[in-house]
C-alpha cells in the first residue's frame, strides 16, 4: 500500500495561533559561523555537524535521565569528547573561541524581513532557546541585533529540561497566559516541531541547509514548511488570514 502523501499526514492543530514561538539556533542565527573555528581545530569544517549533532544527542539525553547541565557547558564537553574522537587536542583557547563563537553567531539574512512581517499581520513573537540566559552581559539574540522584534525570550533553564521535552512547551504558553492551541512552533529541526506539536502547538518548518521535513505518517507535520522565514511568513499568514 503506498504511504499517504505529505499534505495528507497527521497535522495535530490546525487553529489560528496568536502567538509565534521561535527556535533560536540555526532557525533564526546562523550556526555556520562557527565554521573557521572548526576548520581551524579540526582541519575539516564538515566537523561542526557532527557537533551540533552530539550536542543535540545528549541535550536530550541528559532530560531522558532526569539530569540537567545547561546548553553552554554541554557544547563545551561534546567539543572536547569529538576532539578524543577525531584525534585532536582540543587547546583551553580553543574552547573559549567556542564560548564566543556561540554567543556571537550572526542571524540568518532572511529573519529579519520575516519577523516584520509577522508582527504586521497581529502576531505576538517570542522565542524558546536551548541556550541558557548569560547573566554576565547580553543575549545571542541581543547580540545578533533581534531582540528588539520578541516580546519575551525564553530558556529551557527554568524548566531544567531540553527541547523537545512537553515540560518546556507547556512552560511558554502558561508564562503567556495562553492555551497550548494558540501557540504555532517555527524552528528549523523536526524534532522541535514535533516536540511542541505533541502538546498542541501548530508548527512551521524552514529548512535550512542539512534540514527537511520527516515523512512518517504517524508523525505530526508541520502546518507550513519553507526554505526561508520570510516564505514561511508569507504562508503562515495566508494560512490563518482572518
Amino acid at each position: 500500500m503506498p504511504l499517504p502523501s505529505l499534505q495528507t499526514r497527521t497535522r495535530w492543530n490546525d487553529r489560528k495561533p496568536s502567538v509565534v514561538v521561535f527556535d533560536v539556533n540555526e532557525t533564526l542565527i546562523d550556526i555556520e559561523a562557527l565554521n573557521p573555528l572548526f576548520e581551524r581545530v579540526f582541519g575539516d569544517r564538515r566537523v561542526l555537524r557532527e557537533w551540533f549533532g552530539q550536542l543535540v544527542l545528549y541535550s536530550m539525553t541528559t532530560t531522558l535521565s532526569g539530569l540537567y547541565e545547561d546548553f553552554f557547558s554541554l557544547g563545551r564537553g561534546l567539543f572536547e569528547m569529538v576532539g578524543t574522537v577525531h584525534g585532536v587536542a582540543v587547546e583551553a583557547a580553543d574552547v573559549e573561541a567556542l564560548r564566543e563563537g556561540l554567543l556571537t553567531m550572526p542571524a540568518h539574512p532572511d529573519v529579519e524581513e520575516g519577523l516584520r512581517e509577522l508582527k504586521r499581520a497581529g502576531f505576538r513573537l517570542v522565542t524558546l532557546t536551548n541556550s541558557p540566559p548569560d547573566p554576565g552581559g547580553k543575549t545571542p539574540l541581543e547580540r545578533a541585533g533581534l531582540a528588539g522584534h520578541f516580546e519575551r525570550q525564553f530558556s529551557v533553564e527554568a524548566a531544567r529540561a531540553f527541547k523537545p521535552s512537553p515540560l518546556v512547551y507547556r512552560m511558554v504558553a502558561e508564562e503567556l497566559g495562553v492555551a497550548p492551541t494558540a501557540c504555532c512552533m517555527v524552528a528549523s529541526h523536526v524534532w522541535d516541531t514535533i516536540g511542541a506539536q505533541s502538546v498542541g502547538f501548530s508548527a512551521g518548518l524552514i529548512t535550512r541547509p542539512g534540514n527537511a521535513p520527516l515523512p512518517v505518517s504517524g508523525l505530526p507535520q508541520p502546518n507550513v514548511v519553507a526554505p526561508d522565514l520570510p516564505t514561511l511568513a508569507a504562508r503562515l499568514i495566508e494560512l490563518w488570514r482572518s
